[in-house]
């Protein structure tokens, strides 16, 4: 789907190696735009098993953002197929293809089919820290309480 020019909008320059590998988004208001798989034949992701797969893409990311890679929720509920390394980042000097690292969280094998929608992009503003160091830092009611520190209701 093809939205329309916007100021929320960013050009990102993109190499593709065929047309139907292009991201596409699913609706007009979608933040994510989907991956294809960029693959000749089909794959079996194996129970337990991640894969890296292709997606016949190359991008230009503006200097200031980042690209996050995310699973796409119909496979995570209904195969248990999620990305590995979720988010994965892909910066802004980066202009390799991109690739998806997939794992099969389920008990049974999951067939990857050519131009499957495997995953989805965010492109996201980033900013860099000028790190300061300090002897001490301002107290908080939290303070120091880690994992769980909040409980579970």
């Amino acid at each position: 789907m093809t939205n329309t020019k916007s100021s929320k909008n960013v050009n990102l320059p993109i190499q593709i190696v065929d047309e139907e590998c292009i991201p596409t988004y699913g609706s007009t208001n979608a933040a994510g735009a989907d991956l294809r798989a960029n693959i000749e034949k089909s794959l079996v992701l194996k129970p337990s098993k991640s894969m890296l797969i292709p997606t016949g893409i190359f991008m230009e990311i503006p200097e200031g953002f980042e690209v996050q890679i995310r699973p796409r929720s119909g496979l995570a509920l209904k195969n248990q197929i999620t990305v590995l390394n979720t988010p994965g980042t892909i910066d802004s000097d980066y202009r390799g293809e991109i690739g998806i690292i997939l794992i099969n969280h389920s008990d049974k094998d999951f067939v990857i089919v050519p131009k499957m929608r495997i995953a989805q992009m965010v492109i996201a503003k980033v900013y860099q820290a000028e790190f300061e160091v300090r002897s001490s830092l301002s107290e908080t009611a939290r303070g120091q309480g880690g994992f769980g520190h909040s409980g579970t209701h």
